[in-house]
């Protein structure tokens, strides 16, 4: 019998909660649910989980605090916020968390179900392909780093070698954020103002390179870096 996914999901509502817990199982997911940060940072600490939804707002410990917590205990685990608030500083600060989607509540489950889906691959993929990897799938095109070519839909596009580093180290980049220093050090040689407004007309270029797949968005990470997004 194959095993099923594991969820932690960490709510203090206890209705809404329950809901979710009972709509995820029936989805055949396995699930742990608990009431605050606190709870939340035991159960991670005490089994595996393949994923974790986190409330934002919560009593003992908000979602921020206990996704940094949880990043220390295993910085490979996927996790998205569930929040009532869709203020865009709130949204930053749980992507500069790591978070790998922020949900606004009310949502569609069915949208749920696909995130999970789709994160759950992503991390899969990640985690097979390494920092040597040379082909990768980025959404609906095929990235070749030694050929540096984008492939879409038998259309090649020839990317620069700065073009192909800089998407390298965004599809291997840990916990789907590529620090402004890191590639700045690596691809340009140091972090400073004129290096890193070149890096940001690259990062431009590959965001008109990756149009072929508009589901693909590289986001900026205000005062971190950039990751990718597929929608």
């Amino acid at each position: 019998m194959e095993q099923r996914i594991k969820i932690l999901l960490v709510e203090d509502d206890p209705n809404f909660g329950s809901i979710m817990k009972s709509y995820l199982e029936l989805n055949d997911f396995d699930v742990i649910l608990r009431a605050d940060g606190k709870q939340g940072l035991a159960a991670f600490k005490s089994e595996p989980f393949d994923i974790c939804i986190l409330d934002v707002m919560m009593p003992e410990m908000d979602g921020f605090t206990l996704a940094k917590e949880i990043k220390k205990t295993n910085s490979d685990t996927p996790f998205i916020f569930l929040t009532a608030k869709s203020l865009k500083e709130d949204m930053l600060e749980g992507f500069k968390t790591g978070a790998d989607d922020y949900i606004t509540k009310p949502f569609d489950s069915e949208v749920l179900l696909f995130k999970l889906h789709a994160i759950l691959k992503r991390n899969h993929q990640r985690t097979e392909n390494d920092t040597d990897a040379n082909e990768f799938h980025v959404g609906k095109l095929i990235f070749n780093f030694t050929l540096r070519t984008l492939t879409h839909d038998q259309v090649t596009q020839q990317l620069s070698p700065k073009e192909a580093s800089l998407l390298k180290m965004l599809c291997v980049a840990k916990d789907g954020i590529l620090l402004r220093k890191d590639a700045l050090e690596k691809i340009w040689g140091s972090d400073n103002y004129f290096n890193g407004r070149s890096m940001d007309v690259f990062i431009a270029r590959l965001r008109k390179c990756l149009k072929a797949d508009p589901s693909i968005e590289i986001a900026n990470i205000h005062g971190n870096g950039f990751r990718i997004i597929f929608g």
